[in-house]
């Protein structure tokens, strides 16, 4: 069956139109289908959002966040559907798709109510009242590696700060965008405040972004993808969020525990396949622990071998297409090309993944800043370890790279751990495994992007401000 849009409400027959099959990278089966969207269905999407605005952003903010609450509890409720679906879709393992697929997207919506009820929309600057509104109407583009968290990031933030959204969600994994749909439609959220619109970048994407209609533009995606974006918003200076790539470093401390620093980074590193914006992907090693650190690494690997993602006991499912599972293998026999010495993993494909998109966790060392591998993104399940000499050399390595999106230091001593952090030119950093903070903003500095994402600083994206001069004294008036 080919699922439809999903506009003012309704979901839309798609009988007779063009469509894009959904394959489960686990063994290439088809498990769905959506119809490949157009520019009139973008159109008829905008108008939509366009004809709910003036509704929803004028309805009381106590309104707005039951009707997220309500969201998060359909969630909730269909966890395990949303789980196998986003498993079979793009090959997360089921345990993983349950607790971080699906549990980080509810804890996502209960953060950014959190930051919703503590708002202040209207305070008393100068002689000013600064009041805070909602863009407009935002076209959200969302992908396919944490997708239900990711739409959730966007679509929940933007709705509590009383915006109207098109979202288009991954034609690679958008089965469980549909199912959100249906949520939606459990919930009775008003007909037009959140429309889907399935299809790819040319389709979809393109006439999303470049729509007058369109107040903002809200995009998590490569770093390619994401200057064209912002390109094509920039014809119409829409307000524009960018959340894009990052090759993370981890450093390791000469004082850091050897296991629990090997763990942490290969977690990190592996978890998802690899498909982790903020993967720490390079990590730093100081001369006196390398071996040692090496040889912990090569070990601890082996808990992180490939299998069907439908097993519990599954820790590496495949990557999300046969495309990614190319790009990330190109980018392995790069890395051997130019000198990178592989110490797990590489290029065999062993049983039983011989039938899917799967990549073998890899570790290379010996990797110098002139490699390829290095500086580049490879969105795969590939580490690489650098050795330095000194605390400076770590940083400034760190440092070297056009990303600044994520990175972790370890160390025995969390307070020299932090004087490291403060020199890392990256938008969050953990310290001795501190993962992800979902009350905390997320984004990152350089070509990571534009703005932030969760908590406060992230339903704050969704505003406007403006401020009425000579009001100040009328606050009391109108709170």
């Amino acid at each position: 069956m080919i699922i439809g849009h999903d506009i003012a409400g309704i979901r839309e027959d798609a009988e007779g139109r063009r469509s894009i099959d959904v394959v489960n990278p686990a063994n290439g089966s088809i498990v769905g289908a959506v119809v490949a969207g157009d520019s009139e269905d973008v159109d008829r999407a905008v108008a939509a959002a366009v004809a709910a605005f003036d509704a929803w952003s004028t309805r009381p903010m106590s309104q707005r966040i039951a009707h997220v609450e309500a969201l998060a509890e359909g969630l909730a409720r269909h966890r395990e559907r949303l789980a196998a679906t986003l498993s079979a879709e793009m090959g997360s393992p089921i345990a993983f798709s349950r607790a971080a697929q699906v549990g980080v997207a509810i804890a996502d919506l209960a953060r950014l109510v959190d930051a919703a009820r503590s708002h202040v929309a209207r305070e008393s600057v100068s002689n000013s009242l600064v009041i805070a509104e909602p863009v407009g109407v935002v076209a959200a583009i969302t992908p396919w590696n944490f997708p239900l968290h990711q739409i959730m990031l966007k679509v929940g933030a933007a709705i509590l700060a009383g915006c109207t959204v098109v979202l288009k969600p991954s034609e690679v994994a958008p089965l469980n965008a549909a199912l959100v749909g249906d949520i939606l439609r459990e919930i009775d959220l008003p007909a037009g405040v959140v429309n889907i619109v399935h299809g790819d970048g040319a389709g979809v994407g393109s006439a999303l972004v470049t729509h007058p209609a369109v107040d903002m533009v809200t995009f998590t995606g490569s770093r390619s993808v994401g200057e064209g974006v912002a390109r094509a918003a920039a014809a119409t200076i829409k307000k524009v969020a960018l959340e894009l790539g990052g090759k993370s470093a981890a450093i390791v401390l000469e004082d850091a525990p050897i296991e629990e620093s090997v763990d942490s980074v290969l977690a990190s590193c592996f978890a998802n396949a690899g498909q982790t914006c903020a993967a720490q992907t390079r990590v730093l090693v100081p001369a006196s622990l390398l071996d040692a650190w090496q040889d912990a690494a090569v070990r601890a690997t082996a808990g992180w071998a490939p299998g069907d993602p439908a097993d519990e006991s599954t820790a590496t499912g495949p990557v999300a297409s046969g495309l990614q599972r190319d790009r990330v293998r190109a980018h392995i026999e790069t890395a051997i090309d130019q000198g990178a010495r592989l110490l797990a993993g590489g290029l065999d494909i062993v049983e039983p993944t011989a039938g899917g998109a799967y990549v073998q966790p890899t570790i290379f060392t010996d990797v110098t800043p002139e490699m390829r591998i290095f500086h580049e993104e490879v969105f795969g399940p590939v580490l690489t370890i650098t050795p330095y000499a000194t605390v400076d050399e770590a940083v400034d390595l760190a440092n070297d790279s056009v990303y600044g999106l994520s990175g972790g230091v370890w160390s025995s001593d969390p307070r020299r751990a932090f004087d490291v952090a403060l020199r890392m030119r990256t938008g969050t950093v953990g310290i001795n495994g501190a993962g992800l903070d979902v009350g905390a903003p997320f984004g990152g500095y350089k070509q990571s992007g534009i703005g932030r994402e969760c908590g406060v600083h992230g339903f704050e994206e969704f505003l406007e401000l403006k401020s009425v001069m000579g009001a100040a004294a009328l606050i009391d008036d109108h709170s």
